[in-house]
């Protein structure tokens, strides 16, 4: 078998490093040859089921070795494995389960009357024994030890994702078995990721970034290192007890990480193991990369950018953090992104065009939504100006991002604004990324800020900043700083104070602004 899948990816480690632990869960380990056994008890049994191919299986469980289990169990398979966050809302759940059509939940024994309320006439498997007449792992552990085998197509379906806003139900995005792999490698090569490292597996694996965690230990024969990412709790102590050397992060966990007390953060000393701090899925500002150097000695910090439609795209290169820090960095190896004007050219530097991503690494499309991917998946027509067209190639689909950029002479990115984000002002397009950059970079007693617009009659669109601190900042403290370095059209007239911002989901870690933007309205 080729290496074209995780399936692959997983036979050749249990032969080449049986004895190898793969996973630490707490005090419970398992090797490479254990966890290889485990899934194919688990893939056996649902071979057995005679349920279609393309079959879609959704995991709605805690994290654990179990789900780990569950995941690589459904990339061994013809079905399709469907991420569900235990954190969503029922009728999120019920959207995910009737829009896909799910056939089969594992889930763990906690999660049982939930699935129950929503009324899941499928199957449902469970991986510890219930007083429910549900078969359990530990039954199939038991009984199911006939081999299996099986031979995955790299461009056939592997996963559905979907991306929860706090309301609303988004679409998936189908996954191919060629992007797993792709996104693996990827991330591998960049960091220079080795067999001897210890990932820590912080993240949920529901999105490709929390997945990439489990991915990438697989294809370097790593470990990955569970934990649940309560912060500050015990998390100091996971870096430690399991010999942590890779921590990927998103910027708000890196913000509650110091946010502790002193007396609970370890000697930086104890944390010289750790040699690589990646962040994805916002901005990094000055006090959390000197928050790091201080905590992590040895570690080199990436700043990662991708979008929903591709894996990470972009990076941003250690050395590079202080100089550029709001630069999303060079497209990495192997990633092909280009920046194009409404003409269709290559933008020269400086010069602001919308980024088109290109390459292996793009996902196949969204999930029953036609029309949706054709607004976003387009023809590689559109780079005829840019790049060499022939034969084959014409039939080739690259994404249109929605994300305006713009290089430096040094072929560094910045993003400027998302297409749908451009707030009008007086005539003026404005970028609400540009407003929170100045607020991250000057005003460091900010932790987190949102700027988006309301209606306003006289001037089409009114600028609002909402913001969250250890402390109220004055209106006018806020209002003086920002006009040493923004156009007075480009200062918000309305400033709000709040504790902490919504974010769209806990997954994600992004800031919710329709919830901001509502509440303002209601302010009014």
């Amino acid at each position: 078998m080729s290496i074209n899948c995780i399936r692959a990816l997983i036979e050749k480690a249990a032969v080449t490093c049986p004895d190898k632990v793969a996973i630490i869960d707490g005090a419970k380990k398992l090797t490479y040859s254990e966890l290889f056994r485990k899934v194919n008890q688990i893939a056996r049994y649902l071979s057995e089921l005679s349920l279609p191919s393309g079959s879609r299986i959704g995991i709605y469980s805690h994290k654990s070795s179990e789900q780990i289990i569950a995941i690589l169990t459904l990339l061994s398979t013809e079905y399709i494995f469907v991420p569900i966050s235990r954190l969503l809302k029922p009728e999120q759940v019920e959207h995910i389960i009737n829009d896909c059509g799910i056939a089969c939940i594992i889930t763990d024994k906690s999660k049982i009357k939930s699935i129950d309320e929503i009324k899941f006439s499928g199957k449902i498997i469970t991986y510890e024994a219930s007083e429910r007449d549900i078969v359990s792992f530990e039954e199939i552990y038991k009984c199911c030890s006939d081999a299996f085998t099986c031979n995955i197509g790299d461009y056939k379906n592997a996963a559905i994702t979907y991306s929860f806003g706090l309301t609303g139900f988004p679409r998936g995005i189908v996954i191919t078995h060629r992007n797993l792999i792709d996104s693996a490698r990827v991330a591998s090569n960049y960091l220079e990721l080795k067999e001897c490292d210890v990932i820590s597996g912080t993240l949920p694996f529901i999105l490709d970034y929390g997945l990439n965690q489990l991915f990438c230990s697989i294809y370097n024969h790593a470990t990955l290192a569970l934990h649940s990412l309560v912060l500050p709790a015990d998390f100091f102590n996971h870096l430690i007890n399991d010999g942590v050397t890779v921590l990927p992060l998103m910027p708000p966990h890196i913000t509650q990480m110091f946010e502790s007390d002193p007396k609970r953060i370890p000697n930086a000393k104890l944390l010289g193991n750790v040699r690589i701090v990646t962040s994805s899925g916002g901005k990094i500002t000055p006090k959390m990369i000197a928050d790091i150097e201080e905590r992590y000695p040895n570690a080199k910090f990436y700043s990662m950018h991708g979008l929903t439609e591709a894996f990470r795209s972009t990076y941003l290169d250690p050395a590079q953090l202080k100089i550029r820090p709001n630069s999303i960095g060079k497209p990495i190896p192997g990633v092909e992104i280009h920046v194009i004007n409404e003409q269709g050219l290559e933008c020269k530097p400086r010069e602001i065009g919308e980024l088109i991503h290109r390459g292996g690494y793009i996902y196949k499309g969204y999930w029953k939504s036609k029309e949706d991917t054709q607004k976003r998946y387009k023809s590689i027509a559109i780079l005829d100006k840019v790049v060499n067209l022939e034969g084959d190639l014409t039939d080739e689909i690259v994404v249109a991002s929605g994300d305006f950029v713009y290089r430096d002479e040094e072929g560094y990115l910045y993003f400027v604004s998302r297409k749908d984000d451009m707030i009008k002002v007086s005539g003026f397009r404005i970028s609400p990324y540009e407003i929170e950059s100045v607020v991250h970079d000057k005003l460091p007693q900010i932790d987190q800020c949102a700027v988006f617009s309301i209606e306003n009659e006289k001037t089409e669109e009114e600028i609002v900043m909402v913001y969250s601190a250890i402390r109220e900042v004055t209106k006018n403290e806020i209002v003086f700083e920002l006009k040493k370095h923004l156009p007075n059209h480009m200062i918000p007239s309305i400033i709000v104070y709040k504790e902490k911002l919504p974010q769209t989901s806990p997954s994600e870690a992004k800031i919710d602004k329709e919830v901001l933007k509502k509440m303002v309205m209601e302010l009014r």
